[in-house]
């Protein structure tokens, strides 16, 4: 298998915009074959017919654009370090001023219900870009007593990322210097309009990300990044090549890989739980819940493993995978198993079952796959330093 169609993974439906959310960009890449995904309530292309591998190689060689539906939230007030605190598992009272950092969210059992990225904008205002699902009235009901406003900024995410995207976010960026560094954020002129972007992304790649204003002129704003992309090869693409390459930097998405069954330290990100802290939700939980992680990368050099397909030791069922993609870097089937029990899995042999129930064997990996000090989105490394 040559590459991922999400496609042809999933099953497809008819659906009305009723209720939810159409991109304002979308006027600029609409084709009749496209096949769009719903993520926070809002629509995004999934997938466009391009070809996903020739994407796949622009990201890693060149510098691509996403239209993408992560939802940024707005907690501004002099209370909102309090609310933070409370429902984030680490510490936010020491991030900086235009720095962002990754945060979780758990619930009373520990489970994970939401993570992000969270960006601190003054003292007393940050934006969280939160992942698919409800997470405003949340931070809405552990706000009670408190005087602090959450809201929706009503704000849509592009990603332009890969090894060039510095440089046309330069050329496309007033203000924008060497310090503008991994996880930052600033805000910037694009062509008359100021708008916030982080160095941040979906990809593993060097790259960030922009966010609109209501009164951003979307098409200008499209127009303005495409013609100063021009001499950066710049490219627009769906979610397949990303996806692809979010599998191989370990990159998480909340509901498909993780979800409230599943605590921080199962799915590997106890590093971002904090129990020195007086208090969060789901503290209590987490102190008393194991430490065995039980989400782990597999590879197989025979088929690219699929969502929902069986994980076999011995005769026995012991996992399934959360997702899956052919990578063409690795030239192998790489995804994200999580077992029915944690432990040490890693550096196992198993065997992957197709969905028609044929078997391969695959091995279990640690994550991510490689790049395991993300210097490549620090600018430190790029694609050729890295092992194949």
């Amino acid at each position: 298998m040559t590459k991922q169609n999400y496609a042809a993974a999933h099953a497809n439906v008819r659906f009305s915009t009723k209720r939810y959310e159409q991109s304002p960009y979308v006027d600029k890449y609409f084709r009749e074959d496209m096949l769009f995904g719903l993520y926070c309530r809002r629509f995004y292309p999934l997938s466009m017919g391009e070809d996903v591998i020739e994407q796949y190689w622009q990201l890693r060689r060149g510098v691509v654009m996403f239209d993408v539906p992560e939802k940024p939230l707005q907690i501004k007030g002099p209370d909102a370090i309090t609310l933070l605190e409370r429902v984030f598992t680490r510490r936010i009272d020491t991030l900086k001023t235009w720095r962002a950092c990754y945060a979780i969210a758990c619930t009373p059992q520990g489970g994970i219900l939401m993570d992000g990225v969270l960006i601190r904008l003054a003292q007393d205002h940050f934006w969280y870009i939160q992942a698919d699902g409800e997470f405003e009235q949340w931070l809405l009901a552990y706000a009670e007593d408190l005087d602090v406003a959450v809201s929706d900024p009503k704000s849509r995410v592009l990603q332009i990322q890969g090894p060039s995207s510095l440089e046309l976010l330069r050329a496309a960026a007033g203000g924008v210097d060497d310090n503008f560094g991994y996880f930052h954020a600033g805000h910037f002129d694009f062509a008359g309009q100021q708008l916030l972007v982080s160095r941040t992304g979906w990809t593993g790649e060097l790259g960030f990300e922009i966010y609109s204003a209501v009164d951003t002129d979307h098409s200008a704003l499209w127009d303005h990044l495409v013609e100063v992309g021009k001499v950066y090869d710049l490219s627009f693409s769906s979610a397949e090549a990303m996806g692809i390459r979010r599998i191989e930097a370990g990159i998480l998405d909340n509901g498909t890989d993780i979800d409230i069954s599943m605590t921080p330290y199962e799915a590997g990100l106890g590093e971002f739980v904090d129990l020195s802290k007086h208090y969060f939700v789901g503290k209590k939980a987490l102190q008393h819940a194991h430490r065995e992680r039980a989400l782990f990368g597999l590879s197989c050099r025979h088929i690219a493993p699929l969502a929902g397909m069986k994980v076999k030791q011995d005769e026995a069922v012991v996992g399934r995978m959360t997702t899956g993609a052919w990578t063409p870097y690795l030239e192998m089937g790489v995804g994200f198993v999580r077992f029915k029990l944690g432990g040490d899995w890693s550096g196992r042999e198993l065997t992957l079952l197709d969905r028609e129930g044929n078997e391969y064997p695959a091995e279990v990996v640690d994550l991510p796959f490689y790049d395991r000090d993300k210097k490549i989105p620090r600018g430190i490394e790029t694609l050729e330093n890295q092992p194949g």
